[in-house]
This record gives structure tokens, C-alpha cells and sequence, in this order.
């Protein structure tokens, strides 16, 4: 008799915890869509929310960390070599605060990477011909 009832449990608390993995993850693909939609939507936004993803931290949050205005290769450049060289432990900084100097680097260089992707594939498609893929004469 007792079995029985284990049984039960262990059935009921099976489904519990299947239905609430499902809604965990119907709420991911939802916010995932939400943030592609905001960057831009189609595959330009898809990429910059699995680079957010991929990296745990926005554009805007790594933007605040390295505390630059725009995101520009000099500029982050320059804030990221000062503030790496700042929080150095041998002069008594921070290791947390280095690495998230570093992470907010990473995810800059990404989007900066991502843009000039998006910018090549601009200008090969505008001298294309868009019915056949043709290069214009």
C-alpha cells in the first residue's frame, strides 16, 4: 500500500516538475522573440539577442561598464586598457571588476563585429540584382 502512494508521488511530482520546465522554457523562446524584436527584429535582431545571451550581459550594460557614449572601436579601446590597467590585483584593484571590464569588452568587440557584418552584406546586396542575385552591369 505504501508503494502505491510512493508511486503516486514520485508520478505527481514528475509532472509538476515537467510542466513547470515547459513553462520555463515557452517564457525564454517568448523573451528571446521580444528581444529580437526590440533589436531590430528578423536575423540582425535574432543575432543580437543570442550574443546577449551568449555573453550575460546588453550592449547598453557593457556601454555603462567601460562608461563610453557610443559604441566605437577607439573609444572602447582606450576606456577598456584604462580600466583593466586600474583594477589590476597587483595594485590592489579588483579581479571581479577586471573581468567584468573584460566580458564588457568581448561583448562591445561583438556587436561591433556584428555591424560591420550587417554593413558587408548591405553593400554586396545593393550591387546585386534583386530578381536573379546577379551582379549589376
Amino acid at each position: 500500500m505504501a508503494a502505491k502512494y510512493l508511486a503516486q508521488i514520485i508520478v505527481l511530482g514528475g509532472q509538476v516538475v515537467g510542466r513547470a520546465f515547459a513553462k520555463a522554457l515557452r517564457q525564454e523562446i517568448q523573451a528571446s522573440q521580444q528581444a529580437a524584436k526590440q533589436r531590430g527584429g528578423g536575423q540582425a535582431g535574432a543575432k543580437t539577442a543570442a550574443a546577449n545571451s551568449l555573453s550575460g550581459m546588453t550592449v547598453e550594460e557593457a556601454q555603462k561598464i567601460l562608461n563610453i557614449s557610443k559604441v566605437d572601436a577607439e573609444e572602447i579601446s582606450k576606456s577598456y586598457n584604462h580600466l583593466f590597467a586600474v583594477n589590476d590585483k597587483k595594485k590592489g584593484g579588483s579581479f571581479y571588476l577586471q573581468s567584468k571590464v573584460v566580458r564588457a569588452k568581448e561583448r562591445l568587440d561583438s556587436e561591433l563585429k556584428l555591424a560591420e557584418q550587417a554593413k558587408g552584406r548591405t553593400i554586396t546586396d545593393s550591387n546585386t540584382n534583386n530578381t536573379q542575385g546577379e551582379p549589376r552591369t
